[in-house]
């Protein structure tokens, strides 16, 4: 009598862990925790990135100046130089929808993350080591002259 409880209880355990047929929604980024001056922004590996780029859901935005190169997807090119406060309106005026930046090595696009969590931006990552880092672990970099 037992076994007979136990066995469909298992089966139900199992096919409910399978979750649903429903397409996959875009996986979230883990990162790492950036605090600066009124937030948080997240910096990305290559692989995290390449995962998120899968299901696009954000705004792809390289920061690099001069053009060096850039990631398939890319949305737009805001030069970090002239991010500040008179850019900010060439970001979405959503201050939570999710931007995720580059630039060659990291270092353009972290400012450009700071400057968009100071002015009041939620969901913001950075692709650390940029696009040197993520050509070394083998992602194809785009050359447009």
């Amino acid at each position: 009598m037992r076994t007979q409880l136990i066995a469909p209880t298992v089966l139900w355990l199992m096919v409910s862990a399978c979750g649903s047929t429903t397409s996959p929604a875009a996986p979230a980024a883990s990162g790492v925790p950036m605090q600066v001056a009124g937030g948080t922004y997240t910096n990305l590996t290559p692989v995290e990135l390449a995962e998120m780029l899968k299901h696009k859901d954000f705004n792809f935005v390289n920061t690099h100046i001069p053009y060096e190169g850039e990631l398939e997807q890319t949305d737009a090119f805001i030069p970090f130089e002239e991010t500040g406060p008179q850019r900010v309106g060439d970001y979405p005026a959503d201050k939570n929808a999710r931007i995720i930046l580059y630039c060659r090595s990291g270092r353009m696009s972290a400012i450009v993350a700071e400057e968009l969590v100071q002015a009041g931006y939620t969901q913001v990552w950075n692709l650390d080591g940029g696009f040197i880092e993520w050509e070394k672990a083998g992602y194809t970099v785009i050359h447009k002259k």
